[in-house]
């Protein structure tokens, strides 16, 4: 019989390897899999890509994850927000690599991934740094410039509702970017509020299909980052 559920985070996530790509959902703190990164950082692995839409903030999920010196080099399109202070002063310090991605070519780039398509082009970035190094094509009188596809070792990921197979629904715009991570990893592992048996969500509501998960894990009351973030809360 299947069955992805773990017993915990760490158990989850523990043979993530140093040196892994790991995707990690949520746009800013809406779909961040708090929990899962904080058991990465327990786990240890470092030397890390990472690809987030963001870089964290304040000392907690994320933004811990690369204080805690196991990020090497983040994929991302917005490397500063508000209170994001550990990514920009490492990367001054010349202590962590940046690929800035435009945040629909970093959408498209993932969707790519997990479609199977290596690359494709896009007029976004035409003309500026972001364009530096990559190929470039004219296509009915206008340039285009290609992108390669993201794939990823590891997808964290965060849902409201998963059943015994894998199947899951997000809590709104909290979906964001996980549907095409799972999609776009070699293991995809998900944090949920609720945990159902098969048969439980109605299939015409289902967003990500359980072919895409590998692994799901209970957390009913996930912690929420502008919380930890205004408290003042530091991870570990």
């Amino acid at each position: 019989m299947i069955d992805k559920l773990m017993l915990s985070p760490s158990a989850a996530v523990a043979d993530i390897f140093d040196g892994a790509t790991v995707m990690i959902g949520g746009f800013g703190e809406s779909g961040s899999p708090i929990e899962l990164i904080h058991a990465l950082i327990d786990h240890g692995a470092r030397n890390l890509t990472v690809i987030n839409n963001n870089t964290g903030s304040g000392h907690v999920g994320l933004a811990a994850l690369i204080e805690n010196g196991q990020v090497g080099k983040m994929i991302c399109s917005f490397p500063r927000t508000a209170n994001s202070t550990v990514f920009p002063d490492l990367y001054r310090a010349g202590k962590i690599e940046l690929e800035l991605v435009p945040q629909g070519t970093l959408a498209e780039r993932i969707r790519a991934g997990g479609a199977g398509i290596p690359a494709f082009y896009t007029a976004t970035s035409v003309g500026t740094p972001l364009a530096d190094g990559k190929k470039h094509e004219m296509f009915d009188g206008r340039e285009y410039v290609q992108e390669l596809g993201l794939k990823a070792d590891f997808a964290l990921i965060k849902s409201r509702q998963a059943d015994r197979l894998g199947n899951l629904r997000y809590n709104k715009t909290a979906r964001n970017f996980a549907p095409i991570m799972a999609m776009a990893a070699n293991c995809t592992i998900v944090q949920t509020q609720e945990y159902s048996e098969a048969g439980a969500i109605d299939p015409e509501i289902v967003v990500t299909p359980g072919i895409f998960v590998d692994r799901i894990v209970t957390v009913k009351q996930p912690a929420q980052e502008s919380k930890l973030v205004a408290a003042g809360v530091t991870y570990p």
